[in-house]
């Protein structure tokens, strides 16, 4: 029997989805959905590996007012957590809380550019994992 994922996207809400859809695009390497456009009210970005969650931004009127309840981790495939960090606040991103040690451990909360957190962890190169 063939497992299939059952989360079918992971919705943020948004102020400017398209706006936001092209940062995480940037951060993940998700394609923007040539059915989106900007001004639209929602905007899909999708991996091309089967059964992988796609981002969905969804507008909404209201702003973020609290810390979300979840968030990603963010392991990048390559290169480590710290050029990451910097990659992604060249993108707009801004550092939340540094969680790393002297020891090279631990993890860089970040928000995107409309407040929605999310952590950079160490690669798996990093991890030895590779």
């Amino acid at each position: 029997m063939t497992f299939m994922n059952p989360v079918c996207h992971i919705t943020f809400d948004a102020h400017d989805p398209y706006a936001i859809a092209e940062f995480w695009s940037a951060l993940t390497g998700y394609k923007v959905s040539k059915e989106d456009a900007p001004g639209d009210d929602e905007v899909l970005i999708e991996s091309d590996q089967p059964g992988v969650p796609g981002l969905l931004f969804i507008r909404v009127p209201e702003s973020k007012s609290v810390k979300n309840r979840i968030h990603l981790d963010i392991q990048p495939p390559n290169g480590t957590r710290d050029a990451e960090v910097e990659r992604l606040a060249e993108l707009g991103a801004k550092i939340i809380s540094d969680q790393r040690n002297a020891e090279g451990l631990g993890w860089v909360v970040m928000a995107d550019p409309e407040g929605n957190e999310f952590c950079v962890e160490r690669s798996a190169m990093e991890r030895g994992l590779v």
